[in-house]
């Protein structure tokens, strides 16, 4: 059962994911160039960890492939993601992210074997109209391409997340994102011939990093990366792959209070902003007191099966 400790630190996992939007506007080289960057010294940093720590990392061909595989996913969100908001807007990929809690509610009963919940699904909607809400007045909806890679992106990262809450359960969450980790710098890398040629001006890569671009790398690479994404798993232990989907979606809300701040973008703050995310805050609050609600009518029925009949007659 997860505990408040678990849920805080897990919205301030996604508080640190929020913010590597800001990093992200900072850093002055391309976004994949930067997540190629990114994925490799995560992977070493966690291999070092894993050295000095004497925490297993070897476990057998299968594992490794499958984890390795699931890094292949996570490159794939994040450039499907950055090839939205090249072609639309970053509103389009937002409300597009917004579908990672309705692909959940529907995957993860397919991959665990359990129902559909009818609650899940509703609350996920609610996420998505509540984005909707703060965003609707940049969104361009004839914007079909971006929206299409966006929610490809949105179904990638369901489906790695709810792979990451089996693994967890046999695997330490550092071995799983070293392994993921370098999976998705392999996935960058065999990407970028592709990219250079059909989204690179004068297919020339940039790696021409700025001193200032190493600072902002390291808290990008340290806290948003490795200590982030590892909790993030490990915390699938406890939590359903569903809660984190449907938390992560505070991920922009987040990061917009965070460009208030740092950049000052006062403008963000209207009317629609305060609906949308109190929508999106009543959302994933009400989950843990439904989903409670829930577990014990269940608990009832098995005990006193007749009762609840005799009630529902």
């Amino acid at each position: 059962m997860p505990r408040l400790k678990d849920f805080l630190e897990l919205h301030f996992v996604i508080l640190l994911w929020g913010f590597t939007a800001i990093l992200g506007k900072l850093i002055t080289i391309p976004a994949v160039e930067m997540v190629a960057i990114r994925t490799l010294i995560t992977a070493l940093a966690l291999g070092l960890i894993i050295y000095k720590t004497n925490a297993p990392f070897w476990l057998g061909h299968v594992r490794g492939l499958q984890m390795l595989g699931v890094g292949f996913l996570i490159a794939a969100h994040w450039i499907l993601f950055f090839a939205a908001a090249r072609v639309s807007s970053v509103s389009i990929c937002l409300i597009g992210m917004a579908t990672a809690s309705l692909w959940t509610s529907f995957l993860e009963p397919m991959f665990t074997k359990k129902k559909i919940k009818p609650y899940e699904v509703f609350l996920a909607l609610l996420i998505i109209l509540g984005l909707y809400i703060i965003f609707r007045k940049e969104t361009d909806f004839n914007s079909f391409l971006g929206i299409s890679m966006a929610i490809g992106s949105a179904l990638l990262a369901s489906i790695f997340t709810i792979i990451n809450a089996g693994l967890v359960k046999k695997i330490p969450s550092t071995t799983i994102t070293c392994y993921e980790m370098g999976g998705a710098f392999l996935g960058t890398i065999l990407f970028l011939p592709v990219y250079a040629v059909y989204f690179v001006e004068g297919n020339q890569l940039n790696f021409n990093l700025i001193p200032m671009d190493w600072v902002y790398l390291a808290v990008l690479i340290l806290a948003c990366t490795v200590y982030a994404y590892t909790a993030g798993v490990r915390l699938m232990q406890r939590i359903s792959a569903f809660t984190m989907n449907l938390t992560v979606n505070l991920e922009p809300v987040y990061g917009i209070i965070l460009a208030i701040f740092i950049f000052n973008e006062s403008s963000q703050l209207s009317a629609e902003f305060y609906i949308g995310a109190g929508i999106i805050l009543m959302s994933v609050f009400i989950y843990p007191v439904i989903n409670t609600v829930a577990e014990r009518r269940k608990k009832l029925q098995k005990a006193f099966p007749e009762e609840v009949v005799l009630r529902e007659d």
